[in-house]
């Protein structure tokens, strides 16, 4: 079965005569409908786009069969996805679909197991992934190079560098007291498509 990406989300109604406010999570919003037919999570409803226009940070879109202010409001927070394989390769070495990263083996410098990744955040200053150790505790990592050196998405595993970690753990402590700040080193996640 092939994965499916998250790209976007209907948001509400706009007017009477059926269209839809969209959010995008693309990197370009407008691509949302470039990807090929959007669905919902269980692929059970597929939806044919239109883009319309903007209103403030939404779409507007024509969604076909849909016509009335009432079929519009309906499909608000139903969250559309893609295929993975609709969507393009990554142009960079260091730049990942936030999706192929989570589930990857997290494994030290030796190939021993350290956990597994499960979610990526960006909280402001760099992507942030979450590992669930073999421990069992939740580890929050830099995704930086000099934390996780070695991204291999083909392979199923990321190696983790636990001095790094440490060390931008520490250097983070400390530009928190100071007041700064220093973005040097991050990889850039990919969001969405």
């Amino acid at each position: 079965m092939t994965a499916k990406i998250c790209v976007g989300q209907f948001a509400g109604s706009h007017g009477v005569r059926g269209l839809v406010k969209l959010r995008s999570f693309t990197a370009e919003p407008a691509d949302i409908v470039t990807f090929g037919p959007l669905s919902d999570e269980a692929g059970a409803r597929r939806f044919s786009v239109t883009l319309q226009g903007m209103v403030k940070d939404n779409f507007l879109a024509k969604v076909d069969g849909v016509t009335s202010r009432e079929q519009a409001q309906a499909l608000a927070g139903v969250r559309l996805y893609v295929d993975r394989d609709a969507l393009p390769a990554t142009e960079d070495e260091d730049e990942f679909y936030h999706a192929d990263l989570i589930g990857l083996r997290a494994e030290l410098a030796d190939g021993s197991l350290y956990g597994t990744v499960k979610a990526i955040y960006d909280f402001g200053a760099g992507d942030v992934l979450e590992v669930r150790t073999a421990g069992g505790p939740l580890e929050m990592l830099p995704f930086s190079k000099a934390c996780v050196p070695v991204v291999d998405v083909r392979g199923g595993r990321i190696v983790v560098d636990l001095p790094a970690v440490i060390e931008a753990r520490e250097g983070a402590e400390d530009e928190a007291e100071d007041g700064g700040e220093d973005g040097s080193g991050d990889r850039s996640g990919s969001e969405g498509p």
